[in-house]
């Protein structure tokens, strides 16, 4: 599966590493991947039952059994973070964005990519199941909830602002919210120790840092955006010490890209999913694409960093690693330089 043997050279720590004198100087693309994506569980301890919580939408929810969890949303982060809270064993089924290896054999209940399935999820016969708005349909949930499971829906939003936040909720709906404060000190404590890793090396003048853009691409759809502010990207950016475009040029949310936009962004730098990359065929296939694009520095330097679907934009438990990876892919291209794509 997605387990960072399988997917090629790993990102060392940044602390390690000597980074470029001037980032804008590399040339060609780098794949992010983490050097450790082993789950790490927290001591659990015996799950506090029945549990009453407000999920993020309001709703009043009491959780009696734990014991069969379902755990679904786009980037796969809610089930990563049941794994991380000493809940994992208790994971009867999985999304396709839940690829790491200690969760990999769970039979998949999202079809045709994000699409909830409700007859595979009922006969999982799940005691809890945790969502947010980011898979659909919704009537799928409507009809768990009909049917007398219990559902939390946990926020949506993926940022660094709220890590902690989700984790919260998912401790507090499965009865274990000591191990949510454990779990949220751990990667407060990694976070903290890797921003600082990245502030010794990204330049802190505005004009100096690299220009970036999130662009997120399915080829085989036709499906081109720009992710901008408020879309998660924008958070990421701005962790990585980055220069980020799209706020600059005012785009909001994710929209789907055009010449004008590329022209104006002018980046330096373009993040992408690596699937997306792949499913155009590559750098040189996604210049050919846009030529506006070919004509910026990033286009010109072939500057794009791409990153598991699962792990770019998730926001969990394995956020330090993630930015880690980042990091050193954006100002060490060269301790994980695998050639071309």
């Amino acid at each position: 599966m997605d387990s960072a043997s399988a997917r090629g050279k790993v990102a060392p720590d940044l602390s390690s590493v000597t980074p470029l004198k001037d980032p804008r100087s590399w040339d060609g693309p780098s794949t992010a991947v983490v050097a450790d994506d082993v789950v790490r569980a927290v001591e659990a301890g015996t799950p506090q039952l029945p549990t009453t919580v407000r999920d993020a939408q309001g709703t009043k929810v009491t959780v009696t059994d734990t014991s069969r969890i379902l755990a679904l949303d786009i980037y796969g982060t809610l089930s990563r973070t049941v794994f991380e809270l000493g809940q994992g064993p208790k994971l009867v089924g999985r999304d396709i964005s839940t690829q790491f290896p200690e969760a990999s054999g769970l039979p998949l209940v999202t079809h045709n990519g994000h699409e909830l399935n409700a007859e595979s999820i009922l006969a999982l016969d799940p005691t809890v199941v945790l969502t947010d708005t980011s898979l659909g349909p919704w009537d799928v949930i409507l009809q768990l909830r009909d049917s007398g499971i219990p559902v939390v829906v946990t926020d949506s939003e993926r940022s660094l602002d709220n890590v902690d936040e989700i984790t919260e909720q998912v401790a507090a709906a499965l009865g274990v919210p000591d191990a949510g404060a454990r779990l949220t000190a751990r990667v407060a404590t990694q976070l903290a120790r890797t921003r600082a890793e990245i502030a010794a090396v990204a330049p802190t003048d505005d004009g100096r840092k690299l220009r970036t853009m999130f662009l997120y691409a399915r080829g085989a759809s036709g499906v081109y955006y720009m992710f901008g502010e408020g879309s998660g990207a924008d958070s990421l950016i701005d962790a990585l010490g980055l220069y980020d475009v799209a706020a600059e040029i005012g785009w909001k949310g994710s929209k789907p890209i055009t010449d004008e936009a590329i022209v104006a962004a002018q980046p330096d730098v373009i993040l992408m999913m690596t699937k997306g990359l792949e499913s155009v065929g590559g750098v040189d296939k996604l210049l050919d694409r846009f030529p506006a694009l070919a004509a910026t520095p990033a286009g010109q330097h072939r500057r794009v960093v791409d990153m598991a679907d699962a792990e770019i934009l998730g926001y969990g438990p394995i956020t330090p690693q993630v930015l880690n990876a980042l990091a050193v892919a954006v100002y060490a291209p060269g301790a994980i330089a695998e050639g071309t794509k």
